[in-house]
């Protein structure tokens, strides 16, 4: 890494609504302070020292885990990492700051500047060229190659995806309030042995589905870093209660129609899938550890 002019001014590089004081240690946003860790805003420091540049997992490990540090390395950076967009609001699935590369390492991909050098890079200056080439530029439809998936501010996938599972708790607490109801509707179309089962079927769901949602909602709620790789490791059984609980609208046909009964359970059959899509955006698969 270039060695940082000694001037306080030149130890400040921008980009853009953000400012990184390298003397004073800070992340600042339109002058704000943004508040980040030492181990990410070191990592961060590293990338826009090269942008436009792949600094590679291993060149991260030397400058920031030494080879004497006991540490989970590959969980650290990726915490690190996740932390850096999470202060910049940034998406792994669609970047704007901080790219990706798959098994290789991460880029910083936004245009730089330094007081004085504006749009240069600070290997250039160190370097003492002078070149008026603008900063490497991110092209704007860009999408991450292992996912391939739309453009979203992680905090607003991590939101979305704990809704889901809040919209599953009133489900499951709104049928075991009124369970009485429930064997009234399916005694009314079903024999006593199946009104019997439906019964028993909310009972069962609902008391593992509980849980199974808090769980989720705290997970996300706290941001935890290997939640991607537990709900990949839940999805099947998750899988199988949600489209047992996509049926339920049709308990309620006699009231809302069956045409806003089938639409109902239309949508929430691809709720798995569409759970899966924002955990795979909030928090990818480890470049050195990629999905089967």
């Amino acid at each position: 890494m270039p060695t940082p002019p000694s001037n306080s001014a030149g130890r400040i590089i921008r980009f853009g609504v953000f400012e990184v004081d390298l003397a004073a240690g800070e992340l600042r946003k339109k002058g704000l302070k943004v508040r980040i860790q030492e181990q990410p805003f070191q990592t961060l420091a590293l990338l826009i020292a090269r942008p436009g540049d792949v600094v590679t997992r291993e060149e991260l490990r030397q400058k920031l885990w030494p080879a004497d540090t006991f540490v989970d390395f590959d969980h650290s950076l990726n915490t690190a990492v996740n932390k850096i967009r999470e202060a910049l609001g940034d998406s792994a699935s669609s970047p704007r700051y901080v790219e990706t590369l798959a098994k290789r390492g991460y880029r910083f991909i936004a245009p730089v500047e330094m007081p004085g050098l504006a749009g240069v890079a600070p290997s250039e200056k160190s370097a003492g060229a002078h070149s008026t080439t603008p900063a490497y530029r991110p092209p704007s439809d860009r999408v991450q190659p292992e996912l391939d998936l739309p453009a979203a501010h992680r905090g607003v996938t991590r939101g979305l995806f704990a809704l889901i599972q809040v919209m599953y708790l009133i489900f499951y607490l709104a049928a075991l309030f009124h369970l009485h109801q429930v064997d009234e509707i399916a005694g009314a179309f079903l024999p006593g042995w199946g009104a019997l089962a439906i019964v028993a079927a909310v009972l069962i769901t609902a008391g593992a589905g509980i849980p199974l949602r808090c769980y989720l909602l705290s997970a996300v709620g706290f941001d935890y870093p290997k939640l991607g790789e537990k709900f990949r490791k839940l999805f099947l059984p998750l899988f199988v209660l949600d489209e047992m609980w996509a049926i339920a609208p049709f308990l309620l046909v006699e009231k809302i129609g069956l045409g806003a009964a089938f639409a109902a359970t239309a949508g929430l059959l691809y709720i798995p899938f569409s759970e899966r899509t924002l955990v795979r955006m909030a928090y990818p698969v480890s470049p050195d550890h990629p999905e089967r």
